[in-house]
Order: C-alpha cells, then structure tokens, then sequence
C-alpha cells in the first residue's frame, strides 16, 4: 500500500482550464512554490467551511429583520448549470413524508477576504471536503456521507463560467468543484457529479468559505473538541522544518476563528497524515457543533449574529435562494436526534497506482441504495410511514413482556459489559429494539446494523471465551436464545425471528417497509466497513478523531 499523498491541491487545478474533468495543462510553481517561499503565517489553510451550512438549518424559528437579512445575504448558483439528465426525484408516501438529499460542500475560495484566513495565494477555489447529507423522510434521522476528495471518479460534462459544457472525464473529485477556474468554484458540477456517482437526486446545495465558518465559530463562542496529541506550528505547515510553538493542547479544548480553521484543516503530526483522518476530526467537529446548537437552542441574542455569519459566505442551489425557503427546510429538521445524526465515509481504499484512492465496490453501491431505500445504517425504517398495525401479527405489536430483563434493572455492573447488537432479519429496527433493551438492563450498548445473514431463526449470543458468565447475563433478556463461543473479542447479539415475534414485527418482506405505499424496497445489509466506523452527533468527541499509525 503507498504512503498518503503529502500534496492534494495539484490535481484540482487541471480542472480550471475547462477541459472536463480536469485534464488540463500543467502549472508550473503555483501555489506548492508560492509555500517554499512564504512566511509561516502565509501558509496555505485548508478548511472545511460547510460546518457553517450544516448548523444554518439550526437557525430556523426567527422572522422579522433576520428574514431580512439573511435574504440580503444569500447568493445561488445557476440552475442551467445543472444536468438535465439527472436521478429521478424521491417519492412521498401517502403521508406526504418525503426524504431530503443535502450537498455541503466547504470552498477554499481565494476570493474576498479568505486568502487572509489561511486561502493562501492561488486564484479559484477548491472543495477540500464534501458531504452528502440525507436526512429520512421520518425527519427524525439523518446521516452524512464524507466522500473523499482525492477519490477517483467519472466527472461528467459541467458548464463553465463562459457557457460551454465540458466534455466531462475521470478525475480526482474535488476537481469538479475547481472546473472553470473560478473563485467561486462550480457547485453545479460538484452536484452533477455525486449525482453520477451516487444515483441519489440532490435536492439542494450550499458552499461555505473560509470568512462564513471562522466567524460562525466566534457567533456561537466556539466548538469543544479534542486531539489525541498536542499540535504545533511545524504540523500545520510542515514547510516550516522544525516543530516551532504549540498550536493546539492534548485533549478537550474549545475552539473558535483561526483555532477552528487550525483545527479542522489539521493533516500532519496526527495518526499517518492522511485525508482520511482529517475527515474523522471533520466529522466530529461537525457532531459536537450541532450538539451545542441542540443543546444552547437560539435565543434572541446569537441568533441574528449566528444566521449573519453563516449566510454571509454562503451560496446555495436555487430551491434555497431567498430566507423563507431556508427557514422552511430548518424548521423541517428541529426534530432530528443527535443521536440519529450519523457520518460515514464512503468506503474506500487506497490505489495502488497513485497513492490517491478508489471506491470499494459493491459496498459503496449498498451505502447509496441504503439511502434511496430510506434505511438508516443500522436497519430501522425511517421513510415515515410505518406499516399499518393491522398488517402485522396483532397479538401485542408493543409487546415486551417475553423480553423483559431477567436480570435487575439497576445492576451497575452491567454498565462495563460491551454488547454489539446486528440484526438477523430483513424486519426493519429490530436491532435498535434489543439495544434499547439492553440499555434498559443497564448494558453498555450499541446498534452495528445488519447481521451477515439476515435468516436467523433464534437470537444468538456470541462472545469470546473470557466473556462467557457476561454472555449469560446478556442472554437472560433474550429467552430462547442460542449462546455460541466465537473468535471475535466481546459479546455480539443477533436478533432473530423469535425476537422479532417477541415484539410484533413480521419478518417476511411482505411485513416490512416495502409495503408500505410510497415506501422503497429494503437495501443489501451494509458491510461491517461502513456501520463500524460510523459516529453519533452524542459520540464521545475524544473518540475515532485519527486514523493510522504514525505522525
């Protein structure tokens, strides 16, 4: 396996020239040569600035000047410039729940007043980090998909600033963002290209930059984080040649502004030095900003300076164009758990080539039929419309009473004991019903998702041999369970049909969210590679922030 690429701006730039997906002249020097020669402080910051879109649906409940103002901020892109030939539009159930599909995209512009946070001295703009946010048509549950940047993929044709269509290509991905050359960047062909790659109608877009996301940290008076080793000047520019001052501390800290941005952009000195690390301190800067939004709520004093911030760098598709449609599309989220705020990445896995990175297939194929099927990550249904309760088995479909615990509810010595819950059916939820049992029984546990079989008969206990008596303790909730010694470390609990009879759920496909009107076909299980590294908006915020060995 290669050791990650130390660069990654290059090869955006072979999109300015308007030559498709980047197949472009080579530039000589640029801004790699512009760094050699710079002073620390002129170093080039990379940022993910959506941080700001994802908590502007956060803003929403405010009328009056803010409308005002907000509708005096917001710019769009042109609607021409997206493609006519694009995935089909989600289908409303009969209760008119529909899901939503949400591009945040975080431009370096160097326009404006950016190159003096970091932009460096490059002209255009590029997407460091995309996120394709798929909130449920439940609006109870939502998960963002991190696709990485330097992923290998087929860019189609995109419109240039001038009116031409290129002719579209295989390129890197953020090299849609830079077609054109310009400092706004090309949103539209970043919105046509997971369109193509994914299969998913993206219903609406928003680009922040660097000047929206350091003032949004300041309005809300920081973002707690952590790091798992202290930083310092020499990691957030390595040109520098020697470690130089401490930058940011070991462990949990509040950040705002320039510390943010330091933050956020940081590569080097952490875990192998690559994107993909750089991605999960992405993820959970974004889980722990919108967990203050939830928890602080909106008062009259930071809204306005908050919903200024964000929407004075930020530009969005046409559906999003005037304050009432964004107030319209928060308000549509203000019941969204954070616990059932997920991120992903999109599974992948480095070339071999060229050291930048493929999709793995099929699993990212399953990841995106997941999310047409309206299927969290972990197997529940969340299109909204639930199966008629006269369509399944109607002895008690709340019915708990075979799986109330056997063991005392305030047993404190369970709270140590680790139980990963899969489900072994195609019945949707099942899985989240026996970790909310467990929890109940005081367990610490956690839904995994889909087992990788889904014709379990009987619930099965497995666990390694250090963790038999545990397993027992664990089984006492599940009567009828089947318990079995495995070589994995812990205790596993995959539900089965008995589980699911348990607790009223039908398990043939005739009883789950497929025949539901306006419901979609269940997907494939996801592979364990997506549903184990997933993070929880409630996650611990010290927690999977690297990835690697090193730095």
């Amino acid at each position: 396996m290669p050791a990650p690429r130390s660069g990654g701006r290059a090869e955006a730039r072979r999109a300015a020239q308007g030559k498709g997906g980047g197949a472009a002249d080579g530039a000589s020097g640029g801004r790699a040569a512009a760094r050699r020669g710079a002073k620390p402080k002129k170093n080039v910051k990379k940022i993910v600035a959506w941080s700001a879109a994802g908590v502007l649906v956060l803003v929403a409940g405010a009328g009056g000047a803010i409308y005002f103002k907000l509708n005096a901020n917001i710019k769009s892109f042109d609607a021409d410039a997206i493609a006519t030939d694009r995935p089909p539009e989600a289908k409303a159930d009969a209760d008119g729940n529909k899901p939503v599909n949400v591009l945040l995209i975080g431009s370096d512009s160097r326009g404006g007043n950016n190159s003096d946070l970091g932009g460096g001295e490059d002209g255009g703009a590029r997407s460091d980090t995309t996120i394709l946010l798929h909130v449920y048509a439940d609006h109870k549950h939502a998960v963002g998909i991190s696709i990485p940047r330097n992923a290998m993929v087929q860019i189609p044709s995109c419109k240039l600033p001038n009116g031409k269509w290129t002719k579209g290509g295989n390129d890197l991905f953020n090299a849609a963002f830079s077609t054109g050359g310009s400092d706004n960047g090309n949103p539209a062909c970043t919105q046509n290209t997971v369109e193509k790659l994914t299969g998913i109608r993206v219903d609406h877009t928003m680009v922040v930059d660097f000047n929206g996301f350091a003032a949004m940290t300041k309005a809300v008076d920081g973002v707690d984080v952590c790091l798992p080793k202290p930083i310092y000047e020499g990691d957030i520019n390595p040109n520098l040649h020697k470690k130089g001052n401490l930058v940011l501390p070991q462990g949990k800290q509040t950040v705002q502004g320039q510390q943010a941005l330091d933050y956020v952009r940081l590569r080097h000195g952490i875990g192998d030095g690559s994107d993909i690390g750089r991605m999960k301190r992405q993820q959970a800067f974004m889980s722990s900003l919108a967990t203050k939004m939830k928890k602080e709520g909106m008062s009259p004093t930071n809204l306005l300076p908050l919903a200024d911030a964000a929407t004075k760098s930020l530009t969005v598709d046409p559906g999003l164009d005037s304050a009432d449609k964004l107030l319209s599309f928060g308000l549509s989220l203000k019941n969204i758990d954070m616990h059932d705020l997920k991120f992903v990445t999109a599974p992948w896995r480095y070339r071999t080539q060229d050291a930048n990175i493929d999709l793995v297939q099929p699993d990212a194929n399953k990841l995106w039929e997941t999310l047409k099927a309206d299927q969290t990550i972990d197997g529940q249904n969340a299109t909204g419309q639930q199966p008629d309760a006269g369509g399944s088995p109607s002895a008690a479909p709340q019915q708990a009473a075979p799986s109330t615990p056997a063991v005392p509810a305030g047993d404190a010595s369970n709270a140590s004991i680790k139980v990963a819950v899969y489900n072994g059916t195609v019945a949707n939820g099942l899985a989240g019903k026996a970790t909310d049992l467990l929890k109940g029984a005081k367990f610490t546990a956690s839904t995994a998702g889909q087992a990788a079989s889904t014709k379990y008969k009987t619930t099965t206990i497995e666990y390694s041999s250090s963790q038999k008596a545990n397993a027992e303790k664990v089984a006492a909730l599940f009567p009828g369970a089947s318990m079995e010694p495995g070589s994995a470390r812990g205790i596993s609990v995959i539900v089965g049909q008995d589980f699911a009879a348990a607790n009223g759920v039908g398990t043939s496909s005739g009883s789950t969210a497929s025949s539901t009107p306006g419901a979609q076909t269940p997907a494939a299980p996801l592979p364990t590679t997506v549903t184990n590294d997933a993070r929880s908006a409630d996650d611990d915020i010290c927690a999977n922030t690297t990835y690697g060995s090193g730095g």
